[in-house]
């Protein structure tokens, strides 16, 4: 059996690395996991795994090749993607991984597309029952109102635009740019939910997660809740074609109102991803539990609610 773990693109992912680490030991003893990195030796990640491997670019046409010699060399049972620009690829590598008793953490082609493009993801929304920020025709604006890239990551590129004099030529004439009602953050609360999706396609796991402070699109200030978010995902995203792992649902609630809308799914482990497990909502272990020891999972959602997640920068010393 193969029964080590390897996550790609590892760099700053300290946390999730060690989740897997230490989950993977009350499992399998001798189990390692390993990291692949551009650069290993400014990976820090990539020294508090097993070993670092290095590996170009994902676009690099030797990039597919030289992952699946590596998981195949060292017995990897489970590849966890961790970074937007490879999910494509790792998705579309997926059966032929599996051909070795490999699995690749990924949900299928259809889903990623979906989750990469705004424009698809809204869609996707609707179908589902989840209200999203409604359109506007950016000639014809209604202020204030919102701009975002379609394919964008990191919070970049982003515009609160309150007036006429503030929509500029340079934001108007951006053809990535989505614009939208702006949603008050003044009003409604922000959540990032981590959902872990089964084999069958089934949640398993909700955990929507207050985002109380954010820095450079991550998390940096959060608390764990369980609201009427929980019931309302589990009946309008509790089975999701081709999805599987762990995706992060990003959502706005306004308590009063009981409003949820709907803002974008992210296909992998969010940055936040260490809030819900410290509550008790360990995805390492179901994915263990169902990738490498077969095992059928079931819905739970016996987690720690009102936990409040204070995060501080560390270092790793060389």
């Amino acid at each position: 059996m193969r029964h080590n773990i390897l996550i790609t693109s590892a760099g700053k992912r300290v946390a999730l690395t060690r989740y897997f680490k230490n989950t993977l030991s009350k499992f399998v003893p001798n189990g390692q996991v390993f990291t692949t990195d551009m650069n290993p030796t400014m990976a820090p990640a990539g020294y508090v795994s097993d070993k670092c491997f290095q590996v170009p670019r994902v676009t690099d046409s030797d990039y597919p090749n030289l992952l699946l010699e590596i998981c195949k060399r060292e017995n990897i049972g489970i590849v966890v993607p961790t970074i937007d620009t490879e999910l494509l690829l790792l998705s579309d590598l997926k059966k032929k991984f599996s051909k070795e008793g490999i699995s690749i953490m990924v949900s299928d082609r259809y889903f990623v597309s979906l989750c990469r493009d705004k424009r698809n993801t809204s869609s996707f929304f609707e179908a589902c029952g989840v209200r999203v920020p409604k359109h506007i025709d950016k000639y014809n604006p209604i202020f204030p109102m919102f701009a975002k890239p379609y394919d964008g990551s990191l919070s970049t590129n982003l515009h609160y635009i309150k007036c006429k004099e503030e929509l500029t030529c340079e934001i108007l004439e951006d053809p990535k740019l989505l614009f939208m009602e702006y949603i008050d953050k003044s009003i409604y609360k922000e959540y990032t939910v981590d959902m872990y999706f089964g084999k069958d396609n089934k949640v398993k796991c909700i955990v929507p997660r207050e985002r109380i402070e954010i820095r450079a699109g991550e998390i940096n200030k959060g608390l764990t809740s369980k609201n009427e978010l929980l019931p309302f995902l589990k009946e309008h995203l509790g089975y999701i074609e081709g999805c599987v792992g762990c995706i992060c649902v990003q959502l706005f609630f306004r308590e009063e109102t009981k409003d949820i809308v709907g803002i974008e799914i992210n296909p992998r482990f969010g940055g936040g991803y260490p809030l819900s497990y410290a509550c008790g909502g360990n995805f390492p272990e179901l994915m263990i539990r169902e990738y490498l020891f077969d095992e059928q999972i079931s819905y739970f959602d016996n987690w720690k609610e009102n936990l409040l997640m204070l995060r501080f920068d560390d270092a790793i010393y060389v």
